[in-house]
C-alpha cells in the first residue's frame, strides 16, 4: 500500500444481554484495550429513546472514556444539532475537549431518523435549517468565547462564555455522508467524513469526488474546518474476527441478528419494515463487503480490497454489536489488532 491509514472505531452501545451499566462498563474496558493498541479514534452514535443506542447522551459516556484512556481520541458521531440548545452544547463541548486534554472529535448532523427528531417536536424538514443555525452558533461561540446571533430558531444577545476548548480554535469537525450533495460541501469546508452503507464502487466515487473538490478549495478563506490539514474520508464496517473463517462467520450472523432487531425496533413498532430485509440478509451484505469477518487472514485481506478498491485514508470497524459477549468482543478487537493491523502501514 503506497498510502498509510488511519484505524478507528465506531460504535452504537446497542442494547445487548447485560444491564446497561455492565454494557458501559464492558466498553470502557473495551477502549482501555483499544487505547494502548494504538487505534486513531472511538466515535460514538447518538440515537434517542431506541435500543440501538444505550448513550444518548454521548458525551457523558464520552467523558468516562476521557479518564480511562490516555491516547485515542474521542468523539461523538454525531451530536443531533437539532435537538439541542447550541449555547449548552458549546459549553459541553469545550468541558469534553479540556477533560480529555484536546483528544475531541466534534462530529454534528441533523439526524437520521425523523422518529427520533420528532420525539422532541423537530420535523424533518426543520431539521436542516435548525442543524446549520446550531452549527453557526457553536462554531462562533467556540472560535470567540462570545455569543451574539439572531436566527429563525435560535437567538442569543452577546453571551460571553467562561470555558473554552482546549483545540483552538475547536476539535477537528465530522459529518457523514452517503450524498453526492453533501459530500461537495463537506469537501469545500474541509470536514472529516465517513460514510456506512454504499457499495465500495459508490464509495470509490464519493472519496474521489471529496478529493477532487478539496483540493480545489483547500485555499478558500473562512472554511469550517481549515484548521484540520489532513481530513480523513473513512469507511464504516462491521467487524468479527475469529479463529477460523467458520466460527467468525457463525458468531457474528447470531450477533448481528441482534443488532438488527434493535436498528429496527423504532420502525418496527410502528408497524415500518423500514431497513428489515436489507439489513436481515447476512450473506447477502457479506457478499456486498458491507461486513469485514472471517480469521485474521481472511479479515486482513478483506481490509486490503476495501482501502484499495476506495480510496479510504481511514477504515472504522463496529466490534461491539448486538448480543456478543465480552469474551467474544475482546477476542475479535484483540486478533484484528494484533494479526490484521501490523499488515497495513497504519498511521498512530
Amino acid at each position: 500500500m503506497a498510502s498509510p491509514v488511519h484505524f478507528g472505531i465506531f460504535d452504537w452501545i446497542d442494547r445487548n444481554g447485560l444491564s446497561i451499566a455492565d454494557n458501559y462498563d464492558m466498553r470502557l474496558r473495551m477502549l482501555e484495550y483499544a487505547d494502548e493498541a494504538g487505534f486513531y479514534c472511538y466515535h460514538l452514535a447518538e440515537h434517542q429513546c431506541a435500543p440501538l443506542g444505550m448513550a444518548p447522551s454521548p458525551g457523558l459516556f464520552l467523558a468516562a472514556a476521557a479518564q480511562r484512556t490516555k491516547r485515542i481520541r474521542l468523539g461523538p458521531l454525531v451530536y443531533l444539532l437539532p435537538i439541542y440548545n447550541p449555547l449548552r452544547l458549546a459549553q459541553e463541548i469545550c468541558m469534553l475537549d479540556q477533560l480529555s486534554r484536546g483528544r475531541l472529535e466534534l462530529g454534528v448532523g441533523r439526524g437520521i431518523s425523523p422518529i427520533e427528531l420528532s420525539f422532541y417536536d423537530v420535523s424533518n424538514e426543520q431539521s436542516r435549517p435548525m442543524f446549520q443555525e446550531a452549527l453557526n452558533i457553536i462554531t462562533q461561540a467556540l472560535t470567540n468565547g462570545v455569543l451574539d446571533y439572531q436566527g429563525e430558531h435560535f437567538s442569543f444577545d452577546n453571551v460571553q462564555l467562561h470555558v473554552e476548548p482546549f483545540q483552538r480554535p475547536y476539535p477537528p469537525l465530522w459529518y457523514p455522508t452517503d450524498s453526492v450533495d453533501r459530500t461537495e460541501w463537506l469537501a469545500r469546508e474541509g470536514f472529516n467524513t465517513i460514510t456506512h452503507y454504499p457499495t465500495m464502487e459508490k464509495m470509490r466515487e464519493l472519496f474521489d469526488l471529496y478529493k477532487q473538490v478539496w483540493e480545489e478549495h483547500q485555499g478558500d478563506e473562512g472554511r469550517l474546518n481549515a484548521h484540520e490539514p489532513d481530513p480523513k474520508y473513512g469507511i464504516v464496517r462491521h467487524v468479527y474476527v475469529g479463529e477460523t473463517d467458520q466460527e467468525a462467520l457463525s458468531e457474528a450472523k447470531a450477533a448481528f441478528a441482534h443488532f438488527n432487531d434493535n436498528f429496527n425496533h423504532l420502525r418496527t413498532v410502528r408497524g415500518d419494515p423500514g431497513r428489515t430485509a436489507f439489513l436481515g440478509d447476512f450473506e447477502a451484505r457479506m457478499a456486498d463487503g458491507l461486513h469485514v469477518v472471517g480469521s485474521p487472514d481472511s479479515v486482513a485481506e478483506q481490509v486490503r480490497h476495501h482501502i484499495d478498491t476506495t480510496g479510504t485514508n481511514y477504515f472504522v470497524s463496529s466490534f461491539f454489536f448486538g448480543d456478543l459477549t465480552e469474551e467474544q468482543t475482546l477476542n475479535s478487537l484483540k486478533l484484528f489488532a494484533e494479526k490484521v493491523l501490523p499488515e497495513f502501514k497504519t498511521v498512530p
